[in-house]
């Protein structure tokens, strides 16, 4: 009798971004699989926009998506700079930047700043925009942001200033355009030191049934805190965000995200911030014109950054790093070898059938910044991976809930995937063996297994068994029971 206790996962979609599932590998593994780019988005073109612009995050509402940007110019005036809107009608391929005009500036006419409603440009980074996917939520408040404000009243500039507390003040949208601020407002308050200092990220938990937010503060690292409200008003202590047994690293947005195919699992396309890691010569530097703030002592090449790939599961104050390894690399050249740069922007959207988007921040500093779109395959962040020997892995025990078993693999010309049902001893079930399942070749995001008996295991449905995956020259990116 097999002593772990069954993984009821009913009816959910579960991709391998952990191992919660996985009991044994054989000659198979965990794959990590990198995004490719699809091209530049969004570029500086406007007398508001400068080098220090920054990518916030991208919501969709009223069948468009809306891209927020910080625009910031090297302007000693300038100090926070301002938010920014774009907007694409194809699902993420083109984005224009709209005409609101709702900050009225001569010099700035035709302007895509997004304000309160005294057309003030209150909103600059770290206040990322977000869709509040409750269903109670009134109309008028559909998009919210934040803001962090110093109990004391005093301007907070300092990168580790301990002092606290800090309360959040949050403000709403009904187009997401124009935001008024929230009557009554929650009482969030931290005390952590250097509460909210950028990459803060909150949404609407289907699976959780409450308000999540993960924000930044700082215990000798950049790092992650995690509190919950179930109506937005009283919320949780924080409880500060850990890494299983892997070595500490700095985190500068977080940016998790319920997956759109699988909400119970939070992907984070966190920004690793490598502090004090130059890459760059100062002649390298300045070949590509790295810029830094007037009066301000730092190079903004002193350090460098990439993308990796956290992931959390709904209620877990646990981020799985299941890879240490770099998700988003910063690339051929020297553009993106310094410091801020190849920072994701919170948000995963689909991109057509077969592929999902997210977009990073590039080219920080420098004028030719810019945001790219990043596409993957459709649950791609990570497959277990058979080679061209071949392989087989395990589940853990599963209770399920179907009649039906959906994969999302692929493979090459000579490869395949095979499943076979055990029982917990690890016994498989008659007419569910391996030699009782055709090999499943090809690349698809949905195909039904089948066995010689057809592809109904409704037999099985509430019962713990194992899975079994017998794999040559393939991935499998997720699995799903379901009725049909």
């Amino acid at each position: 009798m097999n002593s772990i206790n069954p993984v009821n996962i009913g009816s959910r979609r579960e991709l391998f971004v952990d191992y919660l599932l996985i009991d044994k590998l054989n000659n198979t593994q965990l794959k990590l699989h990198e995004p490719c780019s699809s091209g530049s988005v969004l570029r500086i073109d406007k007398p508001w926009e400068g080098p220090a612009n920054f990518g916030m995050s991208v919501i969709e509402l009223d069948g468009k998506l809306l891209m927020y940007y910080r625009a910031m110019r090297l302007d000693p005036n300038d100090e926070d700079g301002v938010g920014c809107v774009v907007e694409s009608y194809d699902g993420g391929a083109t984005w224009v930047k709209p005409v609101l005009n709702i900050v009225k500036r001569p010099d700035w006419p035709d302007n895509n700043i997004i304000a309160t409603v005294e057309g003030k440009p209150e909103f600059s980074f770290p206040s990322a925009p977000w869709l509040d996917t409750n269903p109670h939520v009134s109309e008028n408040q559909r998009v919210k942001m934040i803001k962090s404000v110093p109990l004391s009243g005093e301007k907070h500039t300092a990168m580790r200033d301990p002092a606290g507390p800090k309360k959040l003040v949050f403000w709403a949208s009904y187009d997401g355009y124009k935001f008024y601020k929230l009557d009554p407002q929650p009482e969030f308050i931290s005390t952590l030191p250097n509460a909210f200092d950028g990459g803060n990220t909150m949404f609407w938990s289907q699976a959780e049934k409450q308000y999540v937010i993960y924000y930044r503060w700082y215990d000798g690292y950049r790092t992650m805190a995690r509190s919950t409200s179930k109506d937005l008003m009283k919320w949780t202590d924080s409880v500060p965000m850990t890494y299983g047994d892997t070595p500490r690293e700095q985190f500068y947005v977080n940016n998790t995200t319920p997956y759109f195919r699988a909400p119970h699992i939070y992907i984070a396309l966190a920004a690793r911030f490598m502090e004090g890691r130059k890459v760059l010569t100062d002649e390298q530097a300045s070949e590509i014109k790295v810029h830094s703030f007037p009066g301000r002592p730092y190079k903004y090449y002193l350090d460098c950054s990439d993308g990796v790939l956290l992931t959390s599961r709904a209620g877990s104050t646990v981020y799985d790093r299941t890879f240490m390894e770099t998700f988003v690399r910063p690339g051929p050249g020297y553009s993106n070898w310094v410091t801020r740069t190849n920072y994701p922007l919170t948000g995963i959207f689909p991109a057509g059938k077969e592929k999902i988007q997210f977009f990073v921040t590039r080219n920080y500093m420098q004028d030719s910044w810019h945001i790219e779109r990043m596409l993957l395959r459709t649950d791609g962040f990570v497959s277990i991976s058979a080679p061209w020997k071949g392989g087989e892995f395990f589940t853990k025990p599963l209770i399920f809930n179907g009649n039906r078993l959906e994969i999302n693999y692929r493979t090459g010309a000579p490869g395949f995937v095979r499943v076979e049902i055990q029982d917990i001893s690890g016994k498989p079930f008659p007419g569910y063996s391996i030699d009782d399942c055709p090999e499943i070749i090809g690349d698809e995001i949905f195909r039904i297994v089948r066995w010689k008996n057809g592809p109904d295991i409704s037999r099985f449905s509430g019962q713990p068994v194992k899975l079994r995956f017998v794999m040559k020259d393939a991935d499998l990116f997720s699995i799903r029971f379901f009725h049909e």
